[in-house]
């Protein structure tokens, strides 16, 4: 049964009217056009499709669009203020912390998550935090030093 749903996405208010069941990947992708979050293992253990609901980590294809109701849901293409790329994107772009970008979205949320929950994490906090993240190009080792200076960047900014 279809039910209105409200909720803040990227800053606006937004409904729809859908089952409560429908993934929270596929509403985001399907009815809102927002493909920078992506489909990967569809189980919730790759990490691609990994967006900030209420400014934590979650991920989007283990979510129902009933879950989020009446919450703040943040994808990547909400990270950045205008122009002004969000310190963990900046870093990924200083630190190439991409190779082919197919994980970037999801790595970046789930390193925003993270450091919501910990501004000043250690080098094994960033590790074990990202570990689910998965990247099949390698780039693991410029992505944790990424998430270090954006960490660094954050509380200097404070």
């Amino acid at each position: 049964m279809k039910e209105k749903i409200e909720f803040t996405l990227n800053g606006k208010n937004v409904s729809v009217e859908l089952e409560k069941s429908k993934k929270l990947l596929w509403v985001l992708r399907t009815h809102f056009s927002l493909a920078g979050t992506k489909y990967g293992c569809g189980e919730g253990y790759c990490g691609s499709c990994t967006v900030l609901v209420d400014n934590s980590a979650i991920r989007s294809c283990a979510t129902t669009i009933g879950e989020v109701a009446g919450k703040n849901v943040i994808t990547i293409e909400g990270l950045a203020e205008g122009e002004k790329l969000h310190p963990v994107q900046q870093a990924f772009v200083d630190h190439d912390a991409l190779q082919c970008g197919y994980c970037t979205p999801g790595m970046i949320m789930n390193a925003v998550g993270l450091l919501n929950e910990k501004p000043s994490p250690t080098r094994k906090d960033i590790i074990t935090g990202m570990e689910d993240n998965l990247c099949r190009c390698g780039a693991h080792n410029r992505i944790l030093d990424a998430i270090e200076s954006a960490a660094t960047a954050m509380q200097n900014s404070k």
